[in-house]
């Protein structure tokens, strides 16, 4: 998962460690965030995740901005498996975060595993 600090204008984000991925497919895993004010309170999220999508049986299809209570304050749906499209890069924009909540986490979804990382 990726930790985003709102109430700054970031321009790059998050670096994480990326784990080698073998013939089958594993979890969808967020790779890079980009986050933007676009009012007060309101942020759009740009997210790369790097997933071994196979076909419709199993692909990345969607990830989640998440408040430190668990709370879903926002969904990007993937429509398609992104077979050979790897890393990629989805926008959700209009996001409204309380001004309470100090932090929240970037997920990545798969269609077999689940929550990823």
């Amino acid at each position: 998962m990726s930790r985003i600090i709102p109430g700054f204008l970031v321009a790059g984000l998050v670096a994480l460690a990326l784990v080698s991925q073998g013939a089958r497919a594993g979890e969808a895993d967020v790779v890079d965030v980009e986050v933007e004010q676009t009012a007060t309170g309101v942020y759009a999220f740009r997210v790369t995740l790097r997933h071994g999508d196979e076909g419709w049986e199993h692909y990345a299809d969607r990830w989640d901005v998440v408040a430190p209570d668990g709370t879903v304050l926002a969904s990007r749906i993937l429509a398609h498996p992104h077979v050979n499209e790897q890393p990629f890069t989805r926008s959700l924009s209009g996001v409204a975060i309380d001004a309470g909540i100090t932090e929240v986490l970037i997920r990545g979804h798969d269609s077999v595993h689940g929550e990823g990382g």
